[in-house]
């Protein structure tokens, strides 16, 4: 599959990576892919996001994704569903950090030293992987590009999809700004 990656679409995999080395995580999740098409230029992903207004944004999405990983990555609606059922998960986020640290429920290693290997992509990486490929296909388009990675990223449910949505960035309109229907499309 990684073959049917554009150039940029396999920068997005290897910074990925790179983000999930630096933050001392044990696997490439959706967020550090996140993370990689934020830091991208002049793709087609890029585009989608700044026609979107997500560019000038980009700090924000990173705050609100550190603070779903202080949460051990449950996203807003998890937070809320336990919260219903009487679990409040800031005080739990508290009370394990006052006993570990900040971050102790993040998942990250960074400075514990352990992990020597290169990281390998979790579940959910490789489902964003595979959703790209799946949305690639169904547009018609020969190659997998970040935009493609992008789509995946807002099309499947979880933390990244919801930061996304909470900026105004849905599936529908990446679409709308990949694909055309009338307005601007990314070339």
């Amino acid at each position: 599959m990684f073959e049917r990656f554009t150039k940029s679409a396999r920068d997005v995999v290897r910074e990925a990576w790179e983000h999930a080395e630096r933050a001392g995580a044990s696997s490439v999740e959706p967020e550090h892919i996140l993370l990689a098409l934020l830091d991208r230029e002049a793709s087609r992903g890029s585009f989608a996001l700044s026609a979107l207004g997500l560019a000038e944004r980009g700090d924000a999405v990173r705050e609100a994704l550190v603070e779903a990983r202080r949460r051990a990555g449950l996203s807003q609606a998890e937070t809320d569903a336990l919260a219903g059922l009487g679990i409040d998960v800031s005080e739990i986020v508290a009370r394990v950090e006052e006993a570990h640290g900040v971050g102790a429920m993040s998942g990250e290693t960074k400075g514990k030293g352990w992990w020597s290997g290169r990281r390998s992509f979790g579940r959910g990486g490789k489902e964003v992987l595979e959703k790209a490929l799946r949305i690639a296909l169904a547009h018609q388009d020969r190659h997998i590009g970040d935009e493609h990675i992008l789509l995946a990223l807002a099309a499947r449910p979880g933390v990244p999809a919801e930061v996304l949505a909470d900026h105004g960035v849905t599936y529908e309109s990446l679409t709308r700004v990949l694909y055309g229907e009338g307005e601007a499309k990314a070339g």
